[in-house]
């Protein structure tokens, strides 16, 4: 049951969410989990500040897990995101925070996990 959300600084085409979406049910299984019940946000051409400083390319993914993976899997994971949003999006490693939620208690379809 995970969510990966993405607040992105530029505006991001159609077909190019369409592509991370794609990638990113791929790069799921990294967690061990799979794009069955994956669901992904990405909104687009939003403010972000780094260190005081508006971003011109950045972004912010949070990455829900029910459950949860080992520091491993996360760190890899995160290298993956950085280099997805870099070639699809031109932006850079650094200008990029991933943030992980292992959670305990996730509903859907009317009830609890």
């Amino acid at each position: 049951m995970p969510f990966i959300d993405s607040k992105i600084t530029v505006p991001v085409a159609p077909e190019t969410k369409e592509e991370i979406k794609s990638a990113l049910g791929k790069m799921i299984t990294t967690l061990h989990k799979s794009e069955t019940y994956l669901m992904v946000g990405i909104t687009d051409n939003c403010d972000l500040w780094l260190a005081g400083k508006k971003l011109a390319k950045g972004a912010y993914v949070a990455v829900s897990l029910y459950g949860h993976a080992s520091s491993q899997d996360y760190d890899k994971l995160t290298g993956q995101i950085c280099e997805l949003f870099k070639d699809k999006l031109g932006i850079p490693g650094d200008a990029i925070y991933v943030t992980y939620h292992p959670v305990t208690d996730w509903g859907w379809n009317g009830s609890n996990f």
